[in-house]
């Protein structure tokens, strides 16, 4: 029989899981925060023709969320600002403090709406939560008896009977305001961004349903947040946006990690198992304008066995659904983002609408105040991980759930293309798609489609704008263009300032054939004097990575990508989208840095490099 500390200790890990190179003419400055001693201006311009590329993330938890509460975290939403702005801040697990090296320009603790606060409340005597007959064994220095009072929580809400006492309306809507309170006191128009935000945790038999909803203020916000203890349906969860929207709110839901989802984040029935109507298709495409691609537990762009020709199909899979005893998904359709895309413009051609428009952006959901984005600055999802020993050989007492520990990513990041740094224009762009993901690099990417571009519009000093006047950006719409004419996708990348060298820019096409969607890589640019392959593949850029030392030398690769690219196989009467890939060149993995401080041989059995990456949010083409 399982002990009850060892089936505490599951239950937490449960939750744990929740061409030719040259000058790039015109591209804006990446908009980096200042450091924390630095005084950045203030002022706010808007209206640019060119926009500026904002680094952050919306998806990060911290003592107030309950997981990370039971996993160790010391520190609370005010602390998560403040290490998003550079400051430092207490890591817990026996580890050092946290410190980004680059700040970030938004960020947006988004707490599980589930017991939000709850239990780090019941350390404050103050606190109504501390006289409840539960808070003494939650907080007592027994740890096997705080284990075994959070599994009967826990094992309570994953069953979807939440604990009244832990569920009061009044004390839920106070803790909530304390969050929006907190997130304005932080927001610095024109230098650092917060918004309001939660996230409601769905995990329908451990599928992973998960949405962080955001706010672009606090202006209409509703009371409460709305927790699976209202409904674990998406549905009832749009139900509750329409309803603040309604009251003067903006706001928008994000999906993530379709990758443990097992099918269902992407499924092609509703939560009733109906297959899906117009008011659906409206309402999804209403509050979901973007997806998280990439964070802490895996990347969810697609999977080898969806798509099998292409070569770096399988980057940072986390391969589990949230359940307690590890556990393999076995629907990759309905899990990866890739599909979904085929999917949406599949049921577009056939006249039913496309519920999966969806932008991109990367993200992080840590659970120790910290976004972790940095691989050599990494600092692990929960405080129990915030030394490398914890993070390589595992915090936990059970073998399994620490192999699921070890095979976390570091966090992505989201990056959005707005004209100034306040929460009306970056949720705007968030609005609009004009966003882009990455594994963590901050390389800046553009991304346009047109049909009149001139072959020399990238040598042009003013050519963003050229391109924003002749053609659509990344999560745009390009309607039928001139009769047998392709259309132009401009494509323009440049490596993070202290990061690695890029290898390589790929689009993704994928399209419905003959009522068949299909999906196809092409490679646009790339550095050095490689040649592409009769097949269209490109030979490997190398690999400078000195696993020992934890090094590796930008002697490969190139500073600057760009390309004009003209769809080979265009056929003007077949739904479409594109959607761009960068690569760097490889760079240790966050594994081998700890391997390197603690003095020991990198894990066999986690990979000791990885090509970093950004996707960009597709731009479809519809006849």
């Amino acid at each position: 029989m399982v002990s009850k500390r060892l089936r505490a200790m599951r239950l937490l890990a449960t939750l744990a899981a929740l061409g030719s190179v040259t000058v790039l003419g015109g591209i804006a400055e990446t908009a980096g925060a200042t450091a924390p001693d630095a005084k950045p201006s203030p002022s706010v311009v808007h209206g640019s023709t060119a926009r500026n590329v904002y680094f952050g993330n919306v998806h990060i938890h911290t003592a107030w969320s309950f997981d990370g509460f039971a996993n160790g975290a010391m520190t609370g939403p005010d602390d998560a600002y403040r290490w998003a702005k550079g400051e430092a801040i207490p890591g817990g697990g026996n580890g050092g403090p946290m410190q980004i090296r680059t700040p970030l320009d938004f960020y947006a603790v988004s707490e599980h709406a589930e017991y939000m606060g709850v239990f780090v409340k019941m350390r404050d005597p103050e606190s109504p939560f501390s006289k409840l007959p539960i808070a003494k064994r939650i907080t007592s220095p027994d740890r096997a008896e705080a284990f075994a009072a959070f599994a009967a929580v826990l094992d309570d809400l994953n069953r979807g009977v939440p604990q009244p006492e832990l569920n009061d309306p009044l004390m839920a809507a106070n803790l909530w305001k304390e969050i929006i309170d907190i997130a304005d006191a932080h927001y610095d128009p024109g230098v650092f961004t917060t918004f309001p935000a939660f996230e409601w945790t769905s995990a329908p038999d451990n599928r992973n349903l998960h949405r962080v909803v955001v706010f672009q203020s606090g202006e209409g916000v509703p009371e409460r947040p709305f927790s699976t203890a209202d409904s674990t349906r998406p549905e009832d969860l749009w139900d509750y946006m329409d309803a603040a929207r309604a009251d003067g709110a903006t706001l928008m839901a994000i999906p993530h990690n379709g990758n443990a989802s097992d099918g269902l984040m992407f499924s092609l029935r509703d939560s009733f198992g109906e297959a899906f109507d117009a008011a659906y298709v409206e309402a999804r495409t209403r509050n979901e304008s973007l997806y998280e691609i990439s964070q802490i537990k895996g990347t969810s762009e697609t999977h080898p066995q969806l798509s099998p020709n292409d070569e770096f199909a399988a980057f940072e899979q986390w391969d589990y659904t949230l359940s307690a005893i590890p556990e393999r998904p076995t629907q990759r359709a309905g899990s990866f983002l890739r599909q979904a895309l085929l999917d949406g413009v599949a049921m577009e051609a056939e006249g039913r609408g496309n519920p999966f428009r969806y932008g991109v952006i990367g993200d992080s959901d840590s659970h120790n105040s910290a976004a972790s984005i940095e691989e050599d600055n990494h600092t692990g999802k929960f405080a129990v991980e915030n030394r490398p020993q914890s993070r390589l050989n595992g915090p936990l007492p059970n073998e399994d759930n620490n192999r699921q520990v070890r095979q976390f990513s570091s966090g992505g990041v989201a990056a959005v293309w707005a004209d100034a740094n306040t929460r009306e224009d970056i949720f705007a762009a968030m609005s609009r798609r004009e966003t882009y993901g990455t594994s963590g690099t901050r390389m800046t990417v553009r991304l346009f489609a047109g049909w009149d571009f001139a072959p020399d519009l990238l040598q042009a000093p003013d050519w963003v704008a050229s391109a924003y006047a002749r053609g659509v950006p990344m999560g745009g719409y390009l309607q039928s263009g001139p009769e047998g004419r392709a259309p132009s996708l401009v494509i323009a990348a440049m490596k993070e300032a202290d990061g690695a060298n890029l290898d390589r820019i790929q689009v993704v096409k994928g399209w419905v054939q003959e009522g068949e969607a299909r999906e196809r890589i092409y490679n646009v640019a790339w550095s050095g004097e490689r040649e592409l392959t009769a097949t269209g593949a490109l030979p490997a850029v190398g690999n400078t990575v000195d696993v020992a030392a934890a090094t590796y030398s930008n002697s490969i690769g190139s500073v600057e990508l760009k390309s004009i690219w003209v769809d080979p196989d265009f056929d003007a009467s077949q739904p479409a989208f594109y959607y761009v890939r960068v690569l760097e060149i490889p760079t240790p993995r966050w594994s081998t840095y700890d391997a390197r401080a603690l003095g020991v041989p990198p894990r066999e059995d986690l990979p000791p490099f990885i090509q970093e990456r950004a996707w960009t949010s597709p731009i479809w083409y519809t006849p």
